[in-house]
């Protein structure tokens, strides 16, 4: 389980997608439709001669990058992707965080004329500019080996997730989340400790920010980082708020305490820090409810943006696609969620190790829960079919990846539409090639087919933001 983070002309554009699937939610929140996709193939390297893999897991657009071209017709940008721990299906891997800048060019298709595979790629493409990597203490590598052991407090660092103290003792990280900060630092959510770490703009560890006692994994009252067992209570994504203050972490799932069997529930919890206090302080925390199938099994979110203070895009979806032996997606979707009347449980005594707000799966009656509504489908088949994509059938590389875990927003800059934006999302292949190299070796995915990392572009209208507050995220 993870923290997903968020620190909180008269010209058409060519940008009104096919009109067949808007989606219309309550707020009058539009999606036109997608409008490009582009990939990174399975087999590319970066810098250091390893696969790059995994990016999906968290992405944002590099501050000070986004631009329209003269005409219009055009954007051009740079992404900073961060994979997570590593090809990791026979075992974890020694495999040091790190993250990937590519630059991009966007040029959105609004058609209803299907394009062939390879000319869709065209609407976005990807050239890899280099990769920084992520250090810690005393400038040992990170690494992606599970974290079977813990080291102890020192200094201002809490309990630390590590493979072993006594033979490898650098902290473990499975990277997720990512929010970027104008003076170059940023912060990482982490699957292993459900913990955020600040690195600065070298990629040196800054500092650790650990969330609340509840959330710490325990088992038979032992801290629990490693990945292999689940345990009793705990876990957690990440994004910050437009001014770099607040950052927001969400689970990915339901805490132990707050279900009754750590899979069918759907209440998670969404937390804030004022980062601009040193050490950060807790300033908030809601239950947000995540959709369910007919048969009760909750549906896992991915990803989290944030909107104004109140309203949050949320990517929920199931593992099935490309990557997976099940090939048909039932829900893959961007919606929304919205705090403003839901109780803030900060320091309550929810936050205790045992103490769950949702004992059984049942919300404590006192709790008001966000309010959860569906918004954009990414499996729509008319939209995918627009782009030589689809959704079931036959594993090959047409078909939509199984697990997307980001999203990026940037605004459309057009005059005529100023509530338009372009919502990015990128998906996690877990590394999945026939010829890779992780580690220093090299191997060949067990799937038996490559599965590359594919990027979805839509085009939104999302009225009510505050004036500017994208652009200043991104700025």
């Amino acid at each position: 389980m993870l923290f997903q983070l968020i620190l909180s002309s008269g010209l058409c554009l060519s940008v009104c997608a096919a009109p067949d699937v808007l989606k219309r939610a309550s707020s009058s929140y539009v999606s036109k439709g997608m409008v490009a996709f582009g990939l990174i193939p399975s087999n590319a390297t970066d810098s250091t001669g390893t696969t790059i893999g995994g990016i999906g897991s968290a992405i944002a657009i590099k501050r000070g990058t986004w631009a329209r071209s003269a005409d219009g017709k055009s954007y051009s940008g740079c992404f900073i992707v961060q994979p997570d721990r590593g090809y990791n299906v026979v075992q974890t891997v020694d495999f040091e965080g790190r993250q990937h800048e590519f630059a991009f060019t966007l040029q959105p298709y609004n058609g209803t004329t299907p394009l062939s595979f390879t000319a869709a790629q065209q609407t976005l493409s990807l050239t890899y500019n280099g990769t920084k990597l992520y250090t810690e203490r005393a400038g040992k590598a990170t690494t992606g080996l599970d974290a079977l052991d813990v080291r102890p407090v020192n200094g201002s660092d809490p309990i630390i997730p590590v493979p072993s103290v006594k033979t490898k003792n650098n902290l473990s990280l499975d990277a997720e989340g990512l929010v970027l900060n104008s003076d170059g630092s940023f912060f990482v959510g982490d699957e292993y400790g459900a913990y955020l770490y600040k690195f600065n703009a070298d990629g040196s560890l800054n500092y650790v920010i650990q969330p609340p006692p509840a959330v710490i994994p325990m088992l038979n009252g032992v801290v629990n980082f490693t990945s292999a067992t689940s345990p009793d209570t705990g876990r957690q994504t990440n994004k910050a708020s437009p001014d770099g203050t607040k950052l927001y972490g969400m689970l990915q799932a339901a805490l132990m305490q707050d279900s009754d069997d750590g899979d069918s529930d759907n209440y998670v919890r969404l937390f804030e820090w004022d980062v601009s206090l040193s050490p950060a302080n807790l300033t908030g925390e809601w239950v947000v409810p995540l959709p369910q199938t007919s048969k009760g099994k909750t549906i896992t979110q991915n990803e989290i943006h944030y909107l104004d203070g109140s309203k949050f895009l949320v990517l929920t979806r199931d593992d099935f696609g490309n990557g997976d032996t099940t090939t048909t997606s039932t829900y893959k979707s961007i919606d929304y969620f919205d705090i403003t009347s839901a109780t803030n449980i900060a320091g309550s005594k929810y936050d205790a190790t045992d103490d769950g707000v949702a004992p059984g799966g049942d919300l404590h009656g006192k709790v008001i829960p966000a309010v959860y509504t569906p918004f954009l489908s990414m499996i729509s088949s008319t939209q995918l079919s627009r782009f030589g994509l689809h959704n079931g059938g036959s594993i090959n590389s047409t078909l939509i990846d199984g697990k997307w875990e980001s999203l990026a927003l940037a605004p459309a800059l057009d005059p005529q539409n100023p509530d338009d934006y372009f919502l990015f999302t990128a998906a996690d292949n877990d590394f999945i090639t026939l010829d890779g190299v992780m580690a220093g070796q090299s191997y060949s995915a067990s799937y038996g087919s490559n599965v590359d990392n594919q990027f979805m572009v839509y085009l939104v209208t999302l009225p009510g933001l505050p004036a500017g507050s994208v652009a200043q995220s991104i700025a």
